[in-house]
């Protein structure tokens, strides 16, 4: 198991790591919006699906993998349909797995969370 990390990135506040490569795959914890230059999740859904999707860019970056299987936790389904637009312009053309599950409540009151699992292409 290989530690992921990057300086681009704020230290965990638990007991895990931002990511992990094992054997064949690349498993990005769960991003909240958080960044080194707010520490709490500023805004409202756009701007904190933002720094969502920069962290996980930034891991991705981190292992030159491109974004697969995602995982999304939602503070209400009220903000499914916002976030899928956001989520659209992000992801492009690319089509990966996803799961969204609405929750009631996420860590510093965090309207998402994003985890994902990518595949590491053998060559």
């Amino acid at each position: 198991m290989k530690i992921i990390h990057s300086d681009r990135l704020p230290t965990p506040g638990g007991h895990y790591s931002p990511a992990i490569i094992s054997g064949n795959s690349l498993y990005i914890s769960g991003q909240l919006p958080i960044s080194l230059t707010s520490p709490q999740p500023q805004g409202e859904l756009a701007e904190q699906a933002q720094t969502v999707f920069n962290n996980i860019d930034i891991l991705l970056e981190t292992t030159g993998i491109n974004k697969q299987h995602l995982q999304v936790y939602l503070s209400d389904v009220a903000l499914w349909p916002e976030f899928n637009r956001l989520y659209a312009q992000w992801i492009g053309d690319h089509r990966p797995a996803r799961t969204v599950v609405p929750c009631s409540a996420l860590h510093y009151g965090a309207l998402l969370e994003m985890s994902a699992i990518a595949e590491i292409a053998l060559g």
